[in-house]
């Protein structure tokens, strides 16, 4: 590796960069098993990791990183969401139709809300109190009353919905895969409030929000990552990454922002000026880890990931089977991505 030298004014320009250097793989965590998955969920606050493996929750300490406990019994969980301030958590179940509602503090299921068809990414908005849901087949959100469990709309998004996130003051951003384009969604009115075309950035899926500086990162099928607006919904630039892309995110204090692709790459992106960013690092990962989540307290990187075989072959009862790999019974595992040099 090379040296690199920069003055103190181009560090204070660049805080990024101490951690920009180099990322590495550290360990990889063994949970076995068998069938795909999608979210992971890390909460820095109470060191926990949540694994969403096909009919299952896999909990481990973030510290130590073992297993503390299992949540199984569902259909398929796709996404997982911690609401600290009420003490409870959320699984979407995707194959039965339900919001799951359970103690994080004892992985015991609380209660069961009946949707449209197939909840999976979701999103909960401090400001309100709510947390929207996902629902690819009737291109819509269902807006859920955190505290009560309530039903409180439906919204009509006219397209597939992908990973919604919340900028912490009443204002949902959501990827909209077969439009290319970002959805703001008022939480308050709840109301679609624009929409902002991604172009050349095509079939979004990952989406980030840097809250301090409002601007989004949305990882696209096409190979880029676009940066807009949050305010706005101005495109500023796109960058390269990835091939097959899910998942995004985004360290407020690295000021780092990340791209989990299914190729088998972490893309790293760093600002180096005023809306000025950069690829600074393509980690070498496993096909097809392209779901990720990040602990904000140690900057440390989660991402699911298994050993691939080929396609199911066609049979009587599936004869058009998905022509993607699947995964080999007993590999699933959590691969641990970390600074390899701090501050």
């Amino acid at each position: 590796m090379k040296k690199v030298f920069l003055s103190s004014a181009a560090l204070l320009l660049s805080g990024s960069l101490a951690w920009a250097q180099d990322y590495q793989i550290s360990r990889s965590i063994a949970l076995g098993g068998t069938g795909a998955w999608d979210y992971l969920k890390a909460d820095s606050d109470s060191r926990r990791l949540y694994v969403s493996h096909s009919s299952e929750v896999v909990v481990l300490d973030l510290d130590t990183q073992k297993e503390v406990g299992r949540m199984n019994g569902f259909g398929f969980i796709h996404g997982i969401v911690i609401v600290k301030t009420l003490g409870i958590g959320f699984l979407s179940d995707g194959q039965k139709n339900q919001v799951v509602i359970f103690d994080p503090s004892t992985l015991a299921i609380k209660g069961r809300i009946e949707t449209l068809a197939n909840p999976n990414s979701m999103a909960y908005d401090q400001a309100t109190g709510l947390l929207f849901v996902g629902h690819k087949p009737s291109r819509s959100m269902t807006v859920i009353r955190a505290s009560s469990g309530k039903i409180e709309a439906n919204i009509k998004l006219d397209g597939i919905p992908e990973f919604p996130v919340s900028d912490g003051n009443g204002n949902i951003y959501v990827n909209i895969d077969d439009k290319s384009e970002i959805v703001r969604i008022d939480a308050g009115s709840l109301t679609v409030k624009a929409r902002w075309p991604l172009n050349p950035c095509q079939g979004p899926s990952g989406l980030a929000v840097d809250q301090q500086k409002r601007r989004l990162f949305a990882a696209c099928n096409n190979k880029l990552m676009a940066v807009v607006n949050a305010d706005s919904g101005k495109l500023i630039t796109t960058l390269p990454i990835g091939d097959g892309p899910d998942a995004a995110g985004f360290d407020p204090e690295a000021k780092l922002a990340f791209s989990s692709n299914g190729d088998g790459s972490l893309t790293v992106i760093a600002e180096r000026a005023k809306d000025k960013y950069e690829v600074v690092q393509d980690l070498h990962t496993e096909q097809g880890a392209r779901t990720m989540t990040l602990d904000v307290k140690t900057h440390a990187i989660y991402l699911s990931a298994a050993k691939l075989g080929p396609p199911p072959a066609p049979s009587a009862q599936n004869p058009t089977p998905p022509k993607h790999p699947t995964a080999v019974a007993g590999t699933f595992h959590v691969i641990v991505v970390t600074p390899a040099h701090g501050r």
